[in-house]
């Protein structure tokens, strides 16, 4: 609907100053976020640029990973950029406690961040589908205790890594055929007798625990 401003209006502010007010909305354009987090689904398009933003306005690099078996505290590493807010990103979606521990593989890795349940299969697909490049760092290896990205080694050529699933190296002496294979993006910083008990568990024919190994709840400190 359209008004005729009176010309004999005592405050004439905004015909005065016309710019005043757009001035005012293009402000409020400019400072409202890029994404909105609680719907935005991640796209193979759309992935890096989300990440990059969301990784910016989350900095957190400490997270307690608390399990059926026990506590874990890890520190990701800034030096992965893509694959830290990724996982910050996850834990904000709260995604992990839907998975758990479902492949142990003694002394060498046990693996985190699926399951056979419906709930894991549905939180992907709430939260998109999509891979990330690989962020091979000199410094950043395959100790023991390092955290890596799981991802498959079948045509892909370009080491395309999983979002959804990582790993925590167990092998002592640690695992470096896999540098520049995985990305590692973090560590473990405590719990390393949880570590062991995951390590030592009992495992059927597909390397899955036959006691679950529940993730439940994964946290920023």
């Amino acid at each position: 609907m359209f008004f005729q401003c009176d010309s004999n209006t005592k405050d004439k502010t905004n015909i005065q100053n016309p710019t005043k007010k757009n001035n005012a909305i293009e402000n409020v354009v400019s400072n409202a976020p890029k994404y909105n987090v609680s719907n935005h689904i991640i796209t193979q398009e759309n992935a890096i640029d989300f990440l990059t933003w969301y990784g910016k306005q989350n900095t957190k690099t400490d997270f307690l990973i608390e399990t059926s078996l026990g506590n874990i505290q890890i520190k990701l590493f800034n030096e992965t950029p893509i694959n830290r807010a990724n996982f910050a990103y996850l834990v904000e979606k709260n995604y992990f406690p839907t998975t758990y521990f479902h492949r142990v593989v003694k002394d060498f890795v046990i693996q985190a961040g699926n399951s056979d349940l419906m709930k894991s299969s549905n939180a992907r697909k709430s939260i998109g589908k999509f891979l990330l490049p690989p962020e091979f760092h000199p410094n950043l290896k395959h100790e023991f205790g390092a955290i890596a990205a799981a991802r498959e080694w079948e045509d892909n050529p370009d080491k395309l890594t999983e979002p959804y699933e990582f790993y925590i190296v167990t092998k002592p002496n640690g695992a470096h055929h896999l540098n520049k294979e995985h990305t590692v993006f973090g560590k473990v910083i405590k719990g390393w007798d949880v570590i062991q008990k995951i390590n030592d568990q009992e495992v059927d024919g597909r390397e899955f625990p036959l006691v679950d190994v529940k993730i439940l709840s994964v946290k920023a400190l």
